[in-house]
């Protein structure tokens, strides 16, 4: 997960306003709306972005730096 709560609730409603007018429209854009609404709902209930991670950004609150990580007692 990469995705802060933030950054999935306004993919989620992003998307589902993006679909609700792909739906209501009809031009010669609707796969390109369809293909942006499905991507803001997918990446919303995943809580993943392959773009966010290609750049490294992390915006999930749960992410641990490797230096407060615990030693691995032998």
């Amino acid at each position: 997960m990469n995705l802060s709560n933030l950054d999935r609730s306004i993919r989620l409603l992003s998307g589902a306003s993006i679909l609700t007018f792909d739906y209501l429209a009809s031009s010669s854009w609707e796969i390109v709306f369809l293909i942006l609404g499905l991507w803001g709902l997918v990446s919303s209930v995943f809580g993943f972005c392959p773009f966010y991670s290609i750049m490294g950004i992390n915006t999930c609150p749960t992410h641990i730096p490797q230096q407060q990580l615990p030693a691995v007692v032998k």
